[in-house]
């Protein structure tokens, strides 16, 4: 359906919690270095979707998954798989941002410390072209002793995708990531999501329709554990296959 590789597919994906079928025989590709926005009313599962491909749904008692995921070709889903490497192959943000109470340089060499990295010039080198990458360098380049709780709350959820960036991630997943910011940090975050998918396979979850109009290549519509409709956004837009995808996009539920 893409002219791009692609990076994540999921085949015949269940996903119970308890007695409760959030996602029913799913099937969806995306494609590698691009921007697919997943959109929906509340509670049709879609952070349950985007939270199947690191496989944190697994910290909730009861979940039960059933189906493939695949990065690369690969079932993440296979016993074989670390989950901590899988972690840092697809980094997550969400939707509060919620940096570590420690300062910005540690918030962003957290990670790479867990990976093994001590040396401190390569520490230095990838908190700054962490920072760089998720624009905020030039804003705490003086200040990286600061505590990352007194950044504003744009520059926090810029900080928490410098902290994704930092263990080398293929994959981000961005669960609502600007539903607890302004409109002048969301503009920051979305021309952020188009520079990332240059060089990463972006996947965001957003209520907010006009967000996923503006960042996304592809958009897939999600309704009661299903997915309705998937394709290129401009036509999911303005030309939509589906009368329940035309009437959630047109404000006539919701």
């Amino acid at each position: 359906m893409a002219s791009k590789a692609v990076k994540i597919e999921a085949k015949k994906l269940n996903i119970w919690f308890g007695k409760n079928h959030v996602i029913k025989d799913l099937n969806l590709s995306v494609s590698k270095n691009s921007v697919t926005a997943i959109m929906g009313p509340s509670g049709c599962g879609k952070s349950t979707l985007i939270r199947s491909i690191n496989r944190m749904n697994e910290i909730i008692e009861g979940c039960i998954t059933k189906g493939e995921v695949l990065i690369d070709n690969m079932n993440i889903y296979d016993p074989k798989v670390d989950t901590v490497e899988l972690r840092r192959r697809v980094g997550m943000v969400f939707q509060k941002p919620n940096p570590f109470p420690k300062n910005i340089f540690e918030n962003i060499a957290y990670g790479p410390k867990v990976h093994g990295i001590a040396d401190k010039n390569e520490l230095k080198n990838i908190v700054e072209s962490s920072l760089k990458r998720a624009a905020l360098l030039d804003e705490v380049e003086d200040r990286l002793k600061d505590s990352a709780l007194k950044l504003s709350g744009g520059q926090q959820q810029r900080l928490c995708i410098a902290r994704a960036l930092a263990v080398g991630p293929e994959v981000i997943l961005m669960d609502e990531p600007c539903s607890a910011l302004d409109p002048v940090a969301t503009a920051k975050i979305e021309a952020l999501i188009r520079e990332l998918s240059k060089n990463y396979t972006v996947i965001i979850v957003t209520h907010n329709m006009q967000q996923a109009a503006r960042v996304s290549d592809f958009t897939a519509f999600l309704y009661m554990g299903n997915i309705i409709e998937y394709g290129k956004t401009k036509k999911i837009f303005q030309n939509p296959d589906n009368e329940l995808t035309e009437n959630y996009i047109t404000g006539r539920f919701g």
